[in-house]
């Protein structure tokens, strides 16, 4: 019943090492995400039956499954199926941080899509009209006109799903990784301190999620006076 601080100052070091991980993870995943969930959100609004076919498999596919398991089938599956595919004597070795990143971004592509095809539909069909009247092709249409206004549009959404791929980083301890959690259940383990160090997991995840999700409240009031 004696809570310990000092224990908690003691391995701050350690802990903030492990939280510049879970950042740092969030903002590839995202960047990942954002860039191959455009262009699924492309593929799915495509005219080309099979293109879109793939894209909404793929996207519905990853909706319906436990990110933990999708984590663990990369993790665990793709190296044996390498294997046999390339006649090898033993599994390439991906590792855990590799695994992490080619996964989340994998994931979230599938979520980041639906927010950017919603984003595009939300532009009225006379943009990309006028942009073809004014000799722009349909890729330039979608660089130039749509895009940019799509992104405006569902910026807030965007953030309020990283502020969800910040917290689902944490389940990258079944593969040992060093999170922030990862961290704080190593200390927790090595000094028997298990209630201050997830006590202080929480209440930095609690910290730094409201006050994004505050910020994120900001912004969507601004956009909205900005349509």
């Amino acid at each position: 019943m004696n809570f310990d601080v000092s224990a908690i100052m003691r391995s701050l070091p350690y802990l903030m090492g492990g939280l510049g991980y879970t950042v740092q993870l969030t903002v590839i995943a995202c960047l990942g995400g954002i860039f191959f969930g455009t262009l699924l959100a492309m593929a799915r609004l495509s005219s080309i039956k099979p293109l879109y076919m793939i894209a909404s498999g793929y996207v519905n596919l990853m909706r319906s499954i436990p990110l933990i398991l999708v984590i663990l089938w990369f993790y665990l599956l793709v190296p044996i199926v390498i294997q046999k595919v390339t006649h090898s004597d033993f599994p390439p070795r991906i590792g855990p941080d590799r695994s992490a990143y080619i996964t989340f971004i994998m994931f979230e592509a599938a979520f980041f899509c639906e927010i950017m095809r919603a984003g595009i539909q939300s532009i009225p069909r006379g943009q990309v009209g006028a942009a073809y009247a004014l000799g722009l092709n349909y890729g330039q249409a979608m660089r130039l006109v749509i895009l940019p206004q799509a992104f405006r549009n569902m910026l807030p959404v965007l953030l309020t799903q990283t502020i969800i791929l910040f917290q689902d980083t944490s389940l990258v301890y079944v593969l040992s990784v060093t999170d922030f959690l990862g961290a704080a259940s190593k200390v927790a383990q090595r000094d028997g301190r298990l209630v201050e160090m997830y006590t202080f997991v929480a209440i930095v995840y609690l910290a730094l999620c409201f006050t994004l999700s505050m910020c994120v409240k900001a912004l969507n009031k601004r956009t909205q006076i900005i349509r």
